[in-house]
């Protein structure tokens, strides 16, 4: 299993980070999902990369932040992620993470 309790924008405040959303910007572009989504995107799929290496590893990637699911930017995020089910009911990555660990007892 893998959490992610936040989605891990870069800071803000950071100079470079600052900079190359003026310079974006400056061009027309959207500064925040072309350096802040983007850097995220990364992040997350990099995260889900360290359960998820190849077709046939099974896991959960809990993610706890919500604003994936409330924010526009949560799809772009979602579709730089490994091809996972997405579920918000806690039933189901119980019964998930039961499965999961009945196969692993029993394989």
């Amino acid at each position: 299993m893998v959490v992610m309790d936040r989605i891990p924008f870069p800071r803000p405040n950071d100079p470079l980070v600052q900079a190359r959303t003026e310079a974006v910007q400056a061009n027309r572009g959207n500064g925040f999902m072309a350096v802040s989504a983007y850097h995220a995107a990364i992040r997350m799929a990099q995260g889900a990369g360290r359960l998820i290496r190849s077709v046939t590893d099974r896991g959960v990637v809990a993610v706890l932040d919500s604003r994936l699911a409330t924010q526009s930017y949560g799809g772009y995020i979602m579709r730089s992620m490994p091809p996972l089910w997405a579920t918000q009911k806690r039933e189901v990555v119980l019964g998930a993470l039961t499965r999961l660990s009945q196969s692993i007892r029993n394989g």
